[in-house]
């Protein structure tokens, strides 16, 4: 049973900073299209997350349907902008994480929970007191409301939220969310209150902390700068942050418009050698050094496929 502060929050739905107020509890829809059960679509050990979350074993992902935001570029599209899958209570959610350390995963990863955050509290509460031990990774856009994450303080391990954008108009062109990169830094810090610096043990497996990720995307290179200055300088010059080189246009980037031209034609390439090696670069001034990311090699065009 989803107890009363989440009923309530589901009510008049507060879950995520959008503030819908629609009722969910009784099936109505807000902007994430989920109603009153989160929607899993999928749940597996996974191998191509970062190292510290795969280890030998995988991270037990559990990816919900749905999604806060409406990135343009979404390279998970079929699952972000449909709500297909599972519906499942508390308890069937709880199922799911303790079936995954069962099958020795290093973590349980939630993928995108967070308009389904009051749903996930109680689950994860229902799961650690059946006896889930493995660290919990809240994986999320980084658009999260900070009375969801202040309601999931001990029962999170890892957070590893996105930081994607750093100007509001660039956050409502690409997201739908004007107000992102606001929420964003509110949640970063709250996240860091709670776990610090990611700590990775001996055997390479990550077991608590912030891990940020920044997907380096082309032409907002000044972005990613102040983006990276801003954890450096406001959440630790120790944050661990991926910066991810595998943007490609995708979902509605470069689709036909309907004046016969093209959608967001300035996102329809994949970021130069030169400007992630800027990234990098960026990162380093800023004084942060606990990076993942690929090497751009030494003339700044990156490898053969990138």
């Amino acid at each position: 049973m989803i107890d009363l502060e989440a009923r309530t929050r589901l009510t008049s739905c507060t879950a995520c900073p959008h503030d819908c107020a629609v009722d969910r509890w009784r099936g109505d829809l807000g902007r994430c299209g989920v109603g009153r059960h989160a929607v899993v679509a999928s749940a597996f050990p996974h191998h191509g997350e970062e190292a510290c979350l795969v280890g030998r074993h995988g991270s037990g992902t559990i990816f919900f349907a749905g999604c806060n935001l409406a990135c343009i570029f979404c390279q998970n599209w079929d699952l972000s902008q449909r709500v297909e899958g599972a519906p499942l209570e508390p308890a069937g959610l709880a199922d799911l994480m303790l079936r995954l350390q069962a099958d020795r995963c290093h973590n349980v990863n939630l993928v995108s929970p967070s308009h389904v955050a009051p749903q996930v509290t109680d689950a994860l509460g229902l799961a650690r007191a059946r006896g889930l031990r493995v660290p919990v990774v809240y994986n999320s856009g980084g658009y999260d409301a900070l009375a969801s994450l202040e309601r999931l303080e001990g029962l999170v391990d890892i957070y590893m939220p996105d930081a994607k954008f750093w100007r509001p108009e660039t956050a409502q062109r690409y997201c739908g969310a004007a107000d992102y990169p606001e929420r964003m830094r509110e949640a970063l810090r709250e996240m860091h209150r709670q776990v610090g610096d990611l700590v990775i043990e001996p055997d390479g497996v990550a077991t608590r902390g912030l891990l940020v990720r920044h997907l380096v995307m082309p032409g907002l290179g000044e972005q990613t700068a102040a983006i990276l200055r801003w954890l450096a300088d406001e959440v630790s010059p120790d944050t661990h942050v991926n910066l991810m080189a595998q943007y490609r246009p995708c979902h509605q980037v470069g689709c036909p418009a309907g004046d016969g031209g093209r959608l967001f034609t300035e996102l329809a390439r994949r970021p130069s050698g030169s400007e992630y090696a800027a990234a990098l670069a960026a990162a380093r001034e800023a004084g942060l050094w606990r990076l993942d990311g690929v090497d751009p090699g030494p003339d700044g065009t990156g490898p053969a496929s990138w």
